[in-house]
């Protein structure tokens, strides 16, 4: 499939914003892949220049096979440099098509195409015209997925999530399948939900170069270990370890937390006197909090929480600390 815009789009960053949002739509219709470096989806880029005021657009050059985002602005921009250089210092800029080097960063030409039949194009009498009526038009529309900005709309209004993470979450349609799936199977809120997705499983995605198709945590088992920080079965740092143990291994997060012992720990009476013993143990720390340094809450915080290796129930240490503090 070839689309071809109309000489509309002012600069680069434009062509680009242009390009990746026809590359979201592929990706959601499942045209295609999306896969630049293996040529799934390329750009040739026309590019022409024209002194201010004029009317009349300036001789194009195309830039042929253009295969990232950041190449297209690169190599739109050299070519917008050129052909000012050139035309500023009594040259003419001839239609022809042009490669780009990303190495030397520049375009050199590739060969000429003077006019319209140098492209070999002919009408071939044997095609049959091809008519598309409303109704069939219809049909296609009412058969369509829901696409990215219906989709980034209602994940604001259903879930209450901020821009950032429903950029994320509705880049790709399996992302955003995703995070439904886990948000229905762990029964969490949905802010929990994305952090862990947008944050830890992003991030160990992009570490290993996989989408999320090839995630090896499904649905099922992130859920899992969602559910348990949300019924304070473990803390938030303890999640991060079952976190990778789960990436590592097929168990599921409830029994790699019976297995290594990592349920949060919420018996007052330990977590008392652990407590007792940092504040006997800190007197300095102690006076310099009553005097009215509340940063230095945070320091009997993480105290409690490495004598306690991270198990303690946060809620119940904060509640605690206050008191005795």
């Amino acid at each position: 499939m070839e689309i071809v815009s109309e000489p509309d789009i002012p600069n680069a960053k434009e062509a680009v914003a242009y390009m990746r949002k026809l590359h979201e739509l592929v990706r959601y219709l499942g045209i295609c892949d999306g896969n630049m470096q293996e040529g799934s989806f390329r750009c040739d880029a026309n590019v022409s220049v024209r002194p201010k005021g004029q009317a009349e657009f300036g001789t194009r050059a195309e830039i042929k096979n253009i295969n990232s985002f950041k190449f297209v602005e690169k190599a739109i921009n050299h070519e917008v440099e050129r052909q000012i250089a050139l035309i500023e210092s009594g040259g003419k800029v001839v239609q022809e098509t042009r490669l780009y080097d990303s190495v030397k960063d520049e375009t050199r030409s590739m060969r000429s195409k003077e006019e319209a039949n140098d492209y070999r194009y002919f009408p071939d009498p044997d095609l049959l015209p091809v008519i598309i009526d409303e109704a069939f038009k219809a049909q296609i529309k009412a058969e369509l997925p829901e696409l990215p900005e219906a989709k980034k709309l209602r994940f604001k209004t259903d879930y209450q999530l901020d821009e950032e993470s429903i950029a994320i979450l509705t880049a790709t349609r399996a992302l955003a399948d995703y995070f439904e799936a886990v948000y229905k199977k762990s029964g969490c809120e949905a802010k929990l939900c994305a952090n862990w997705i947008t944050g830890d499983l992003s991030a160990a995605l992009n570490k290993s170069g996989i989408e999320i198709n090839a995630s090896p945590i499904n649905e099922e088992r992130l859920s899992g270990l969602l559910a348990r920080i949300s019924d304070h079965t473990i803390s938030g740092k303890i999640a991060k370890q079952v976190f990778e143990l789960l990436w590592q291994s097929s168990a599921n997060a409830d029994d790699i937390i019976a297995e290594q012992g990592l349920t949060q720990i919420s018996d007052t009476g330990a977590i008392v006197a652990i407590i007792d013993k940092i504040i006997a143990d800190n007197p300095n720390q102690v006076e310099q909090y009553r005097s009215g340094k509340d940063k230095m809450f945070a320091f009997f915080v993480g105290q409690v929480m490495k004598a306690m290796q991270g198990k303690a129930n946060s809620a119940e240490v904060n509640k605690i600390l206050k008191d005795k503090l």
